[in-house]
């Protein structure tokens, strides 16, 4: 699906027009995405527009373990990366995969940047050299995070560019690229979330029950709130385990909150009940305010 055309964006105000107009655009464009697969979309032509027509983006469910990866998306046919990935040490030697694991500056990629690397064995230079041959020379890899539920990914801009060439381009490009990723992911994330639905042919009456284990209340309880038996609803409960792969209830309440079905309880589920954390002064000193009493500069 092509973003919304130029006439379509909304107008901006003055104040949001301090960043470069390529970010601006590219921002006011995921604002009216609906689906993930629009902001992908975006993503790519971003790209496009920047001659990085490689794009890949892969999250994972863990900081320490890319084995436990949610999904891979690359605008480009990686099949020819099947086979290398087959082989541990290549895999092992992902250096940027284990640049984005721990820290969260954008690192420059490729064979024409292998020499500012740690140490990389051969096998995996070999790699790099392959997906050269594929037009993947060089590329700008942003790291990603989310931390509730806790994730790692990363996204790459790449293209057939030697190390003068790339370096103009993030010279040129850099702060949209990185602000860009970071946007994406999250958009991206928001919608992959309530698409979980979709996707696994949850029906209404499994995520009904979903809500209510991620409420925290007992079989007995649910049955009542649903009408339904406590034998009816432990065989639905077996089919919601089965189609989500999940195996206990602790899983089943931890995706009612990954999926948006429930608030987030640091924010407190009652309103009036909430106060406001307020922190003033380099000692970060901290006040209960209720929400009402705060008024923004």
């Amino acid at each position: 699906m092509l973003p919304p055309q130029k006439d379509q964006r909304r107008t901006l105000l003055g104040a949001e027009c301090y960043t470069p107009k390529l970010l601006q655009e590219f921002l006011a464009d995921i604002e009216d995405c609906t689906r993930s697969v629009q902001v992908w979309d975006r993503l790519v032509v971003l790209g496009r527009q920047l001659d990085l027509p490689s794009i890949d983006f892969i999250t994972a469910s863990s900081y320490s373990d890319w084995k436990k990866t949610l999904f891979v998306r690359t605008s480009y046919d990686s099949s020819w990366l099947n086979e290398a990935n087959r082989d541990p040490e290549v895999s092992k030697w992902s250096y940027f995969r284990s640049h984005a694991m721990h820290h969260l500056t954008p690192i420059l990629i490729g064979l024409e940047f292998v020499e500012e690397y740690m140490h990389l064995p051969a096998r995996r230079v070999e790699v790099l050299r392959l997906a050269a041959q594929h037009g993947i020379r060089s590329g700008f890899s942003v790291p990603l995070r989310v931390h509730a539920p806790p994730q790692a990914g990363l996204i790459t801009f790449s293209g057939n560019h030697a190390r003068k060439e790339m370096l103009a381009i993030v010279k040129a490009h850099g702060w949209t690229l990185n602000v860009a990723a970071l946007a994406a992911h999250q958009r991206y994330m928001t919608h992959f979330a309530a698409e979980f639905f979709e996707r696994n042919k949850i029906t209404n009456k499994q995520r009904a029950l979903l809500e209510k284990v991620g409420l925290g209340l007992q079989d007995k309880q649910i049955a009542v709130d649903l009408g339904v038996s406590v034998s009816a609803l432990r065989q639905r409960m077996h089919k919601l385990m089965l189609k989500t792969g999940l195996s206990n209830r602790a899983e089943v309440a931890a995706l009612a909150m990954s999926t948006g079905l429930l608030p987030d309880p640091q924010h407190g589920i009652d309103p009036d009940a909430a106060n406001l954390l307020v922190q003033m002064g380099v000692s970060g000193d901290a006040t209960d305010i209720p929400p009402s009493v705060y008024i923004e500069p």
